[in-house]
């Protein structure tokens, strides 16, 4: 019988032409993974097992049918790895490293399971392992990435992509540093034609709410400008004081602690420095290379807005390491920990 003292976590095992199958099994043997959740991995159990073997892991790739799981009855720990079907045998002939349609509708099909079982409550949250866009798109599957697929998926329209350092990592904030991203997957240019107001209070919302659940009371939010110098009162653009401005204003009439909007070169370093509890960046690049900078291996992938808990690696399929037995698997025992922490929450 599944384990309710711990959060019961849903495992996409991603692109099996990348490093997710492997980075599955290696952060199955971490015993910080069995303390906080009960995970449960969907996709081809036969990929487990040859990642298993790749990595010499003496651990039992254990089949449960979706009705068992969906009634609470099944088990895993450190040396049983309990695994849903999903997908076709089509990706045991996808070569490693490569695009291929077979993986990209495989990882759609996983993504698609462990959500249904999250909204029937079989599962506590859901953990995903890196796809690949080509391979999603080869596969009919027109989606920029997990967040959007999953934001259609549970029917929601205002979401987010966070990532988050947890504590103890390269941060000084007691529970961590999140950065939420007002504009997403899409080009630069396009960026100044989304880039509204109401979108950064909404995200200053969804900021705020994503630090309350991992235990700050309030929580002390800082929003990036998205001209170099903040603008330089006009000189390189006046985006801060037609856009940003009046959102923080608004946001702080909603009683969030937020400020700003600061020049983002120096605003991480006072983040870093534990100066604020999280981020409202204005485009994807702006707040995922800082972020990555100061812990590439234990940031997490957070998606705010969704009626279910969803976490994920930072990093991407790798082909380039793929099935070599080298990938890090700090990453994934991040996103898993932070997944069963988000669902006691």
């Amino acid at each position: 019988m599944a384990e309710t003292t711990k959060s019961r976590l849903a495992v996409t095992m991603g692109d099996v032409a990348g490093i997710g199958p492997e980075v599955i099994v290696a952060a199955w043997s971490r015993p910080e993974v069995h303390a906080h959740a009960l995970p449960l991995v969907v996709g081809h159990p036969e990929v487990l097992r040859r990642a298993a073997r790749l990595l010499q892991r003496n651990v039992d790739v254990v089949e449960f049918e979706r009705s068992s799981v969906t009634r609470g009855q099944w088990a895993a720990d450190a040396n049983t790895i309990a695994c849903i079907r999903a997908g076709s045998d089509d990706v045991l002939d996808v070569p490693a490293g490569a695009v291929d349609a077979r993986a990209g509708e495989a990882a759609y099909q996983s993504v698609c399971v462990a959500t249904q079982l999250a909204q029937d409550h079989g599962v506590d949250g859901i953990v995903t392992a890196p796809l690949s866009k080509a391979a999603l798109h080869a596969a009919g599957h027109h989606y920029p990435g997990h967040t959007e697929l999953l934001a259609e998926l549970c029917g929601v329209t205002d979401f987010a992509m966070m990532l988050y350092l947890p504590p103890g990592s390269a941060v000084r904030a007691p529970a961590g540093l999140g950065v939420v991203h007002v504009t997403l997957h899409q080009s630069l240019r396009s960026v100044f034609d989304d880039l509204t107001s109401a979108a950064i209070v909404a995200k200053c919302r969804l900021a705020d709410g994503a630090m309350r659940r991992l235990g700050v009371a309030r929580p002390r939010m800082a929003v990036c400008a998205v001209n170099p110098h903040a603008g330089e009162d006009g000189l390189f653009g006046d985006e801060e004081a037609n856009v940003i401005v009046p959102a923080v204003t608004e946001a702080r009439h909603s009683r969030l602690d937020v400020s700003g909007p600061y020049p983002t070169d120096t605003l991480m370093v006072r983040a870093r420095d534990g100066e604020f509890d999280a981020i409202v960046a204005m485009y994807h690049d702006q707040g995922h290379i800082a972020l990555k900078l100061l812990g590439m291996h234990a940031a997490v992938n957070i998606t705010l807005g969704l009626p279910i808990v969803r976490t994920s690696v930072a990093h991407g399929t790798a082909f380039d390491r793929a099935w070599q037995g080298t990938a890090s698997a700090d990453g994934m025992v991040a996103a898993m920990v932070t997944a069963g922490r988000l669902a006691k929450a």
